[in-house]
């Protein structure tokens, strides 16, 4: 029988309860995917918890890869044994199980350069990745960014995009061993933010400038600093809220901090076209397929272990990417 991860109210971690699940036969427009590996995302919690409102009881987790099992009527794109990945939101909730009906429009087929792991890992941080350094900016060499969590899922793929392209990246962390991987994944300078005060470092590091873009995943704790660490005319990115949302603000701010511009971009809204999802897809493969991007797993668990999961990842305790591998 299948089994997957289910909560029935939101809280801590322990509300996640491991259980055997009826999987049925595919209805129009759904596939039946067997699981070979899950990832695990920072915004999983969130459902968890309940920042983000979803009926209730539900599954966990909106990422994962496997193989087609059988597929319902009107499915075109993909077909029964296709090696395939996903990510999403409300529309693929219940990526922590073994085997799941699902909606086929979220698929993407997986090249035979990219494995199943890799995938689980990458999909939705690497298809962040894409839009922030592919969408939001029209950088060019030279430019520089403050990428807060470095050493993270995101922050990682980021730093090497960010190389790629010509820029100087500056990433905070949290301990020295973070800095160390974040340096080895093309991070020009680290601000330990637990004794650094990051906007003066950063502007000690720029000249005084500032840096073009800021990319936020934490939120509330480190906003407003990110607002002064950037340059006249900047753009702040706040892609996360990990230290929670952030406060109400006067708009004036931005203006009198350096005409600033502000944007909170949420991914579904670069992969609702399919076109645009494929583009992203395409240049993510290539670069993770050749080699030029590496993806850092640095924590497998198995599915049943998904309170121990949850826990190590809002302590903070993981790097790179986390998955569970069925």
């Amino acid at each position: 029988m299948a089994k997957a991860v289910r909560f029935y109210e939101t809280g801590g971690p322990e509300v996640l309860r491991y259980e055997d699940v009826e999987v049925g036969e595919p209805g129009p427009g759904q596939v039946r995917l067997r699981h070979v590996a899950v990832g695990l995302n920072y915004a999983d919690t969130y459902f968890r918890n309940g920042t983000y409102p979803i009926p209730l009881a539900n599954g966990m987790g909106v990422e994962a890869s496997g193989v087609v099992q059988a597929v319902g009527e009107g499915v075109s794109h993909v077909a029964v044994g296709d090696r395939v990945t996903y990510t999403g939101f409300m529309n693929t909730l219940g990526a922590y199980s073994t085997e799941r009906l699902i909606p086929a429009a979220p698929l993407i087929k997986l090249p035979e350069t990219i494995a199943f792991e890799t995938a689980a890992a990458m999909t939705m941080r690497g298809l962040t990745a894409s839009y922030l350094m592919r969408r939001l900016y029209d950088f060019k060499p030279g430019d520089s960014i403050l990428l807060h969590a470095a050493a993270g899922g995101v922050g990682l793929i980021v730093s090497q995009w960010a190389k790629l392209l010509g820029l100087t990246v500056i990433g905070t962390v949290s301990t020295d061993a973070k800095a160390e991987l974040a340096r080895a994944h093309g991070c020009d300078h680290t601000i330990n933010y637990s004794h650094e005060d990051v906007a003066k470092r950063v502007r000690e590091l720029t000249d005084g400038v500032g840096v073009n873009v800021v990319f936020d995943s934490v939120g509330r704790t480190t906003f407003m600093g990110s607002l002064d660490s950037l340059k006249r005319r900047g753009l702040m990115v706040c892609v996360g809220t990990a230290s929670g949302t952030i406060e109400p603000f006067d708009p004036q701010i931005l203006a009198i901090k350096g005409s600033l511009f502000l944007t909170r971009p949420a991914l579904a809204d670069y992969i609702a076209d399919p076109a645009e999802k494929a583009a992203l897809a395409g240049e993510l493969f290539g670069h993770v397929g050749s080699g030029r991007i590496k993806i850092e797993i640095n924590q497998h668990y198995a599915l049943q272990d998904a309170v121990q999961a949850h826990r190590d990842l809002e302590s903070r305790k993981t790097t790179g990417s986390s998955i569970f591998v069925i």
